[in-house]
Formats: C-alpha cells, structure tokens, sequence
C-alpha cells in the first residue's frame, strides 16, 4: 500500500487507479470494516490523526479531483462524507523520498511520464497536506 504525499497529478494513469484503489481500502480499514492492511505504516498518519474518518475521506477528495479533471469516472460515492476539515502534515524529507520513489518507478513504467516530471525538484503535496520541515517520516519502509 502506498498513500502518497504528492499531488496526484504526478501520478501515471496505473499510478493513479493504484493510490484510488488503496485509499479506498485505507478508508475500509479506518471504518473496520476489513482484517487486512490494519497495521500498515502507510496508514499510521492517518489512524495518529484526530480526526481519521475525516482526513481519509478528503484524502480521497483530492485523488477523485484529479481522477475528474483526467476524465475519469471515479465513483464519488464511495467516499465516506468528512465529517470536518482537517490537515495532514508531511516532512521535507518524506516529500523528497517519495519523489525520487515515483520518478524511480516511472523511469521504467511509463518513460513519457518520467520525462514530464524529471526536472521538477520540489514537487507539489496532495491538498490534504502541509509540509514541515524534517527527515523521512518515521513510518515509512526504506
């Protein structure tokens, strides 16, 4: 499972069918209503918040913004209504692991792709996001 803290716009059509697909997963797993990926470090920012019903649901917001402005037909409906606005927060040092990471992957999987973003050096964060300053987030599998 991957929840990436870029926008999404930087993602590849599988990419982003990808990030849909675990992030409605993701919200299962916070509404208990699955066993698996319960304990997955993706999902620790999500689960530590305040507010995780909320910050799920407007994390799916911005992936299903991305999927409309593509012409995609994401289904809205299976998100979960927030219930309240909230924030995530998210390290200069994550942002840069997992821009290297996705610019790694489409190196192979979509060089189109690749080529479009290689010479960005600070990318953009999904919207849900605000970036502080740090090393890679103390979840993340390296």
């Amino acid at each position: 499972m991957r929840l990436w803290s870029l926008h999404p716009q930087y993602l590849d059509r599988l990419g982003l069918v990808a990030l849909w697909r675990e992030a409605l997963l993701a919200q299962a797993v916070l509404h208990g209503k699955t066993r698996g990926y319960r304990n997955h470090p993706q999902l620790d920012r999500f689960k530590d918040h305040t507010a995780p019903l909320a910050a799920i649901s407007l994390y799916l917001i911005g992936i299903h913004s991305e999927a409309m402005a593509r012409g995609y037909s994401f289904d809205k409906s299976k998100i979960e209504p927030a219930q309240q606005p909230v924030a995530l927060t998210v390290t200069t040092g994550q942002m840069k692991y997992e821009w290297e990471h996705l610019l790694a992957k489409l190196k192979v999987r979509n060089p189109l792709t690749y080529q479009k973003w290689q010479a960005i050096e600070l990318p953009e964060v999904h919207p849900i996001f605000n970036v502080c300053p740090g090393e890679v987030e103390s979840w993340e599998r390296q």
